[in-house]
């Protein structure tokens, strides 16, 4: 989930304070993976692990499989290890950008983590050289950088006030593909792909629960940036948060947060 040396320092708490909505996604995508090669214990790998908790739900779904969760973060790594299951499920400190697969899959997936990577695509092949004949490259990432969440983020830290000390930080505006590109990149690379795309309509709970969201993802590099300086970090967070007051108004059952993810299942072929 932070594949680069640069990386904002997490927060696993945080991250799962909104795990529900967060764990949907893999679920959905979980869903449209088929049958692996090596059934019923394929290899598998989870790229950008994060704190475990949707690798275990690999683990439920092939119980028999040997499954091995990758992050760069030791906060998410310590969260995960409350998850293994020795010796079928662990974890290991690994950056997907520089992960050199030296066995053979019948699974690498990767859910809210690519969007880390700058040019993550270029990795494909390699992650599809590592797969098995039949073996799948499954995928999430999120679509929703144009949003208001992201973009009063971006024009926050621009601003004249914020530029100096936080100017391209966390910029991830070209961070993932349309579906459209990966659906032709994927098919271009000899699989049979499966792309498509779902906005939920999250309903968050409590106040300024948008802004509760984003501290555990977007907004960790301007967190990170700023640790050592708790003044400017909370005057950053009252202007921020008052934009998303205005962006994202709550209503009688809680905040709507719209929240656009992109997803692929890309098949390699059977020989």
């Amino acid at each position: 989930m932070t594949p680069t040396t640069n990386d904002p320092t997490w927060d696993p708490r945080q991250y799962l304070r909104h795990a529900d909505h967060r764990t949907r996604p893999f679920q959905d995508l979980l869903a449209r993976i088929g049958d692996l090669p090596g059934h019923p214990a394929p290899r598998i790998a989870d790229l950008g692990c994060g704190a475990g908790n949707v690798t275990a739900l690999l683990a439920d779904r092939w119980p028999q499989a040997r499954i091995t969760g990758y992050d760069t973060s030791p906060q998410m790594l310590a969260e995960a290890a409350a998850h293994a299951r020795p010796p079928l499920l662990d974890f290991a400190e690994a950056d997907a950008a520089t992960w050199t697969p030296t066995e053979t899959y019948g699974l690498i997936v990767s859910t809210s983590a690519l969007q880390w990577i700058p040019g993550h695509t270029a990795y494909f092949p390699r992650w599809l050289d590592a797969l098995a004949p039949g073996g799948t490259l499954a995928f999430q990432v999120p679509g929703n950088f144009t949003a208001p969440s992201h973009t009063l983020l971006a024009r926050l830290r621009e601003s004249d006030r914020w530029r100096p000390r936080l100017h391209g930080t966390g910029d991830r505006t070209a961070a993932v593909l349309d579906p459209t590109d990966y659906l032709t990149l994927l098919r271009d690379l000899g699989c049979t792909a499966d792309v498509w795309e779902t906005t939920y309509l999250q309903t968050l709970q409590g106040e300024d629960a948008v802004l509760d969201w984003v501290k555990g993802t977007a907004l960790r590099p301007v967190l990170t940036a700023l640790t050592d300086d708790p003044e400017a970090r909370d005057a950053f967070l009252t202007e921020y948060r008052d934009l998303l007051r205005e962006a994202y108004p709550p209503g009688p059952y809680g905040t709507v947060f719209p929240f656009r993810r992109i997803f692929a299942v890309a098949r390699k072929g059977e020989q």
